[in-house]
C-alpha cells in the first residue's frame, strides 16, 4: 500500500518495428497518444493487428478501484484517426498483455492471465468483439506475459513464471510445440536466463536478418523501466543462448511519461509503445486504504457467517 501509483499511456509510432530495433530508440518519429483516462485509470500493453485497411489496437485496460484488468480495443483508419472503441474480453480474473496475431487461418488472443492459475488462447469468432476459449496451454510453469513466435517449423513460447514474485521480473522460460494448440513441451534449460534486466517479454518478436529479437523488459531499477531487445542466438529444443542488446527508454519528448517503457510490439508500418509516469497523491492513498478496509469486512463476515452456525455446549 502507498502512496504512488503507476500509470500508463500508450501511443502509436508512425514506423515500423525493425527500424526502431535498428536505430535503439522512438525518438525522432510522430507518436500519437492513445486516449487519456480518468484519474487512477491507464491503458497498457497496446498489440496491434490491421484487418481491412483498419488499425486495432488492443490493451489492458485498467482501474486501480477496481483491480481487474480487461482487455479493451481501439480502432482507427488508414490515417491513424480515432473510429470507436470497446470491450474486446473481459474474465473474472485479471487481462493483460493481449497480444494478437494471425496464424492457421484464424485469429488468436493470449492474454496474460496469471490470476487464473494457468494460460488460456483465445480464437476470434467476430473480429474484434467476440472471443472463445481455443485451448488451455499446459506449461511447467504458470506463464506470465507468453509471447508466441513462429520460426524454423516450430511454435515458440517466451514467457516468465508466476511461481514466485521475482520469477516475474527475472526468470525467463521457453517451450516448444508443432501446433499452436499444443501440446507444449517446456525446454530442458528452463529457466534459460535469469537477469532481472532482460527477461519478462514486453512486446512482440521478430526475425531480422536471420535473428530472433524478443523485447524484454529491464525491470533491474523499476518494473517496466525500459525495453532491451535480447538477441536469441542459438534456439533448439534443446539449446539456447542470447545476448541483451542496448536499452531502449522512453524519450524526453514524451514527457511527463517518461518513467518506463514496457510493450514493443509491432504492427506493420507502425509500432505499439507504452510509456510510464507515477501519480503521488492522498487520493492514490485513500483507495488502498478503502481497498483494506473491505478486505477486512470480508473476511469479518465471513468469520461470522462459520462460526455463527455453530452450537457451543
Amino acid at each position: 500500500m502507498g502512496l504512488r501509483k503507476d500509470i500508463w499511456r500508450p501511443a502509436i509510432v508512425e514506423t515500423p518495428l525493425r527500424n526502431i530495433l535498428a536505430r535503439g530508440s522512438i525518438e525522432g518519429w510522430p507518436i500519437r497518444w492513445l486516449p487519456p483516462m480518468p484519474s487512477f485509470c491507464f491503458r497498457a500493453d497496446p498489440f496491434g493487428l490491421w484487418h481491412d485497411g483498419i488499425l486495432h489496437v488492443f490493451v489492458e485496460s485498467y482501474d486501480y478501484r477496481v483491480r481487474v484488468g480487461t482487455i479493451e480495443v481501439l480502432t482507427y483508419d488508414s490515417s491513424l484517426q480515432l473510429m470507436n472503441r470497446g470491450l474486446a474480453l473481459a474474465e473474472p480474473w485479471h487481462l493483460s498483455y493481449p497480444l494478437v496475431f494471425q496464424a492457421d487461418g484464424g485469429t488468436w488472443m493470449l492474454p496474460e492471465a496469471h490470476k487464473s492459475g494457468g494460460l488460456t488462447l483465445y480464437r476470434s469468432t467476430a473480429f474484434p468483439y467476440r472471443w472463445e476459449a481455443a485451448a488451455r496451454i499446459e506449461l511447467d510453469h504458470v506463464a506470465v506475459d507468453a509471447t508466441p513466435l513462429f520460426h524454423d517449423g516450430l511454435w515458440w513460447l517466451f514467457y516468465t513464471s508466476a511461481s514466485q514474485e521475482e520469477h516475474k521480473m527475472e526468470a525467463l522460460h521457453v517451450a516448444w510445440a508443432e501446433r499452436l494448440t499444443g501440446p507444449w513441451t517446456p525446454h530442458p534449460g528452463n529457466p534459460v536466463r535469469v537477469d532481472r534486466g532482460s527477461a519478462r517479454p514486453g512486446g512482440t518478436a521478430v526475425v531480422m536478418d536471420g535473428q530472433i529479437i524478443l523485447p524484454v523488459q529491464d525491470c533491474s531499477r523499476t518494473y517496466g523501466g525500459a525495453i532491451k531487445p535480447l538477441e536469441i542466438n542459438i534456439l533448439t529444443p534443446e539449446r539456447f543462448d542470447a545476448r541483451a542488446g542496448t536499452t531502449l527508454a522512453a524519450p524526453a519528448s514524451a514527457a511527463p511519461f517518461i518513467e518506463g517503457l514496457h510493450t514493443l510490439s509491432g504492427a506493420g508500418p507502425v509500432t505499439l509503445v507504452d510509456m510510464k509516469r507515477t501519480e503521488l497523491s492522498l487520493e492514490g492513498l485513500a483507495i488502498e486504504l478503502r481497498r483494506e478496509v473491505g478486505k477486512l469486512a470480508r473476511r469479518a463476515v465471513t468469520t461470522s457467517n462459520i462460526f455463527g452456525g455453530r452450537h457451543v455446549g
